[in-house]
């Protein structure tokens, strides 16, 4: 049983989608980065915006390079792409309400917040996207 996980863990798919989480991550950091440090915008916007971009990001990455979904028809692709989103709302809403709890009630460093939600969010989205959106 260790065996098997540890296999998961080298396999491919996990590596690609550790490599395109931390893009994503970069993306996601990129953003709020300047929204809230450089032109100065409320923390929770900022990061719902950032948070935003970096789910459309994560999308086209995570179907072209990390599962390589191919889907036959409009409808297809718009399904897939709905669930995509919809499962993200939900990581972005943990994300969110996690950053504003460390953050905002905890008092904890703006920028710790951040990381520790997004390792949250990370391991959840592999989970979603692999056994939910592009199974």
């Amino acid at each position: 049983m260790v065996d098997d996980w540890i296999l998961k863990l080298k396999s491919r798919e996990v590596i690609v989608y550790i490599v395109v989480g931390a893009l994503t991550t970069i993306v996601n950091f990129s953003v709020y980065t300047m929204l809230y440090y450089f032109l100065k915008i409320d923390i929770t916007i900022s990061n719902i915006i950032s948070v935003i971009v970096s789910i459309l990001f994560a999308y086209v990455m995570n179907k072209i390079f990390v599962f390589h979904s191919h889907c036959e028809s409009l409808q297809e692709l718009f399904g897939e792409c709905t669930k995509f989103i919809s499962a993200r709302i939900i990581t972005m809403i943990i994300e969110v309400g996690g950053v504003f709890l460390l953050v905002n009630i905890i008092g904890q460093d703006e920028f710790i917040g951040k990381l520790e939600t997004q390792i949250i969010v990370l391991i959840g989205n592999y989970l979603i996207s692999k056994f939910f959106v592009f199974k």
